[in-house]
């Protein structure tokens, strides 16, 4: 039996690197991006995609109807999207803070809720959601995302203490700087490592989590950061 993954915004940087690594493990991949570039992809890694967004809710539907047409099972999913908008506290709108509510809390909702029936009834599953760092140590760079991606971090732990008992596993990475990033020089003196990561470090974290080998592991915000957070 061929282990199956959905990866979204998967075009490019960690989302592109985690659909690569996924494949590379044995997985026939389903992607899905803005940019009509995701089709190519789906190409090379032998798999398939559509062109959405994971603001869209229908994106996401036909996402997970294409994977089930096609492949009739779901095993894993990674989780990954844009950056929310930055500015200062003051000066982001309504408009804005609704923008990245959906774009990095309501697509796992419902992405979850897409996914979870179909996972149960396979008796096992595997989510990861791409977060960051600043999730709980916050940013005054990163505001938006610091405040709703905390919020993720409470409602993944709700959702997998609710699904454990049937075998769904569901987990949160925490990059730091990543290679995909514009790391600037103030960037790397924080970082106890003095190197942005790689994009393929984050993807070796998300393959592992999603596996068998990760079997024990829910509920959890797993740092990729070079040691950047302090807390412990």
């Amino acid at each position: 039996m061929q282990k199956v993954a959905i990866i979204t915004a998967a075009s490019k940087g960690m989302g592109e690197a985690c659909a690569r690594a996924l494949a590379a493990d044995g997985y026939k991949v389903s992607l899905m991006a803005r940019s009509e570039s995701i089709m190519a992809l789906a190409n090379e890694l032998e798999g398939i995609a559509i062109q959405g967004s994971v603001t869209n809710k229908d994106d996401l539907k036909k996402l997970v109807d294409l994977t089930m047409k096609s492949y009739g099972r779901i095993d894993v999913v990674l989780n990954n999207t844009g950056h929310p908008p930055k500015g200062d506290l003051l000066e982001l709108t309504e408009d804005q803070w609704r923008e990245g509510l959906d774009m990095v809390l309501l697509n796992v909702a419902k992405m979850v809720k897409l996914v979870i029936p179909i996972m149960k009834k396979q008796g096992k599953g595997a989510i990861a959601n791409i977060s960051t760092f600043a999730a709980f140590e916050p940013s005054p760079n990163f505001p938006i995302s610091s405040v709703l991606r905390a919020a993720l971090g409470s409602y993944v732990k709700l959702l997998s203490d609710e699904f454990a008992s049937d075998n769904i596993r569901i987990n949160n990475i925490l990059p730091g700087f990543i290679d995909s990033y514009n790391v600037t020089e103030d960037n790397l003196k924080a970082i106890p490592m003095n190197r942005a990561g790689k994009v393929e470090e984050v993807a070796k974290t998300a393959v592992f989590l999603l596996s068998d080998d990760g079997g024990y592991i829910t509920g959890q915000n797993i740092r990729v950061d070079g040691g950047i957070t302090r807390s412990v």
